[in-house]
């Protein structure tokens, strides 16, 4: 979810690049439906509705279009929160079923560790169906601020408009704006993520809970001065440098990527080009998402770490002095692609040597 909302909210338009054909309607334009020849101003043709009484519909407001975002991003942040759930107990370290025994492409004996619908099974006989949506509602919180945030942000700081240049020609000035457009991106991104990464802690060890079955944050204003009173303010920012640094990497290397294989991999007199162009990007987010992805797993998992509940303490968990100490401990174990995946999780080498002996 969070490369398809980062991918699909910067993706070009897909016919970006204007056909010979496009090119000389142009230079010969021909009368554009406005709000001006709907209105009759300036001279301009009527629309024809309006002789007969009916006026031009009324422009949609962008506080219209913020709320109906909000909307959209709650009900989409209430159907994913289960398959986030998991993936949160996974990346604990929270095995509570047994691995199985199954079969490789290449007919050997492995150890498969139970997927999402397994999980999600365990879940609902333990806490029932309203417990797959533990911590939701700091989620819904957070991705409502988010797009208030970063609407507010894109108005204060406005990016400059430019064509779009994608001529080999002109390779100078297409990376210059590439840098320009993501520089833009990154700003607004950090700084929505610091406003709404403490309700992503909260969030988190919310649903962290589920391990020790403790109640210690039951709720959002509860949970709020919960932490405050045991960690101050900066138990707000937990593990807010990798998640920054994660996101900051995987805009930058997703553009940059994007934009050389569109320059010197696809070609301008390829009919379907401009098709090609617009999905590149989307290629590029899953491939980078995959290599950010420790920072995202390191950051989830010093928001729980020492916090008083038992996924984040011995012998669930070691104490860790910083994210790099967390990251090293993971390196170490080969674990830092842990709960990347739902289905055919294999357990590690040494783990299943142990079970199978």
């Amino acid at each position: 979810l969070r490369v398809c909302v980062c991918v699909f909210s910067s993706f070009p338009t897909p016919f970006a690049r204007d056909s010979p054909a496009e090119a000389a309607s142009h230079r010969h334009p021909v009368d554009m439906v406005t709000p001006e020849i709907l209105s009759g101003a300036g001279g301009g043709r009527r629309d024809p509705r309006s002789d007969r009484g009916v006026g031009a519909a009324a422009p949609v407001s962008p506080v219209d279009i913020d709320t109906a975002v909000v909307l959209l991003g709650a009900g989409v942040t209430a159907i994913t929160h289960p398959l986030l759930y998991v993936k949160l107990l996974i990346q604990v370290g929270h095995e509570p079923q047994p691995p199985i025994i199954g079969t490789n492409l290449f007919g050997r004996k492995v150890l498969y560790l139970p997927g999402f619908f397994s999980y999600a099974r365990h879940i609902v006989r333990v806490d029932g169906k309203r417990g797959l949506f533990r911590g939701l509602t700091p989620r819904i919180v957070s991705s409502a601020i988010s797009t208030v945030v970063r609407s507010k942000l894109k108005q204060a700081i406005p990016l400059e408009d430019t064509e779009h240049v994608s001529n080999k020609d002109d390779i100078r000035t297409s990376l210059k704006k590439v840098v320009r457009e993501t520089s833009h991106e990154m700003v607004v991104q950090c700084l929505s993520r610091i406003a709404t990464h403490p309700f992503h802690v909260i969030s988190i060890r919310c649903m962290a809970q589920f391990v020790g079955r403790e109640v210690k944050y039951s709720g959002l204003i509860g949970s709020i001065t919960k932490i405050f009173q045991e960690e101050g303010v900066s138990g707000f920012f937990v593990g807010l440098v990798p998640h920054v640094l994660g996101e900051v990497i995987f805009l930058w290397c997703c553009n940059l990527l994007a934009h050389f294989i569109n320059t010197y991999a696809v070609d301008d007199n390829f009919t379907q080009a401009p098709a090609v162009r617009s999905y590149t990007k989307f290629v590029m987010g899953i491939a980078v998402s995959v290599l950010t992805y420790p920072f995202l797993l390191v950051a989830d998992l010093m928001a729980v770490n020492n916090c008083g509940l038992a996924a984040g303490v011995p012998p669930n968990a070691l104490i860790f002095r910083s994210w790099v100490h967390c990251w090293r401990h993971l390196s170490v174990e080969g674990q830092l692609f842990r709960g990347s995946s739902f289905f055919f999780r294999r357990v590690p080498l040494d783990t299943a040597a142990l079970t199978m002996k």
